[in-house]
């Protein structure tokens, strides 16, 4: 996977004594660096994609089931690392559902289908029958993939205690609020757009007609397994 040329990281914000107090200008400037940010962060996926053999939207569905596996990070409770299945309501409760992951991630039952077939294929997920209604399938983070993992990201954890330890404590609580509530409001615009975009068939042609051919391949409802590779 050849990734574009990025731009260089955002430097840190202004504050020459014209542009001080401006609210506008903080804004915009906030507005900036949360962008350059997000683009790292962004960019960083992209390079654990790349290194794995997987696609974007491939990191996305992985993070997804990490979520629903809980703070353990297995959706596998009680199995050895690189098991392939595990059975009762704890570890069915703690996986996610594909349809949960076409909600989350918006692409269709398809890619969907071939999203996992790529990630069961890398050896991070794998995928099993509910006990209790074998006709619903549940998704499974494997333990054992979680090194794959640990040794990519590491280094950002790494990154983030150093600038941690320019804060006092009562600044990183402050800030902690401020993430945390930017997460809760851009995830409720996002399924407020996705709600109106599936409310207007017309948009959502238009949007499928105007999508660069690598994203169209990876949603397309017959997408098989190797459709965006």
């Amino acid at each position: 996977m050849t990734l574009p040329q990025q731009h260089a990281p955002v430097p840190g914000p202004e504050t020459s004594g014209e542009d001080r107090g401006d609210p506008q200008i903080e804004r915009r400037e906030l507005g900036r660096l949360l962008q350059g940010l997000a683009s790292e962060m962004n960019l960083l996926g992209h390079d654990f994609a790349a290194s794995q053999g997987l696609h974007a939207t491939d990191v996305q569905a992985l993070l997804a089931v990490m979520r629903g596996a809980g703070p353990g990070g297995s959706g596998t409770a009680g199995t050895e690392p690189g098991a392939r299945s595990g059975t009762g309501p704890d570890v069915e409760a703690a996986a996610v559902t594909p349809g949960l992951l076409r909600e989350e991630l918006g692409i269709t039952s398809g890619a969907v289908t071939a999203v996992l077939d790529r990630l069961e294929r890398a050896g991070h997920v794998h995928r099993s029958r509910d006990s209790a209604d074998r006709r619903q399938v549940r998704v499974h983070y494997n333990p054992g993939a979680s090194r794959i993992a640990t040794a990519w990201f590491t280094p950002v954890a790494e990154r983030t205690d150093i600038v941690r330890a320019d804060f006092t404590p009562a600044e990183l609580r402050v800030v902690a609020r401020f993430l945390g509530r930017m997460t809760e409001e851009l995830a409720a615009l996002r399924q407020e757009r996705r709600t109106g975009a599936e409310a207007r068939p017309d948009v959502r042609a238009e949007a499928r007609t105007e999508a660069p051919a690598e994203a169209r391949a990876d949603v397309r409802p017959d997408a098989g397994p190797d459709a965006a590779g």
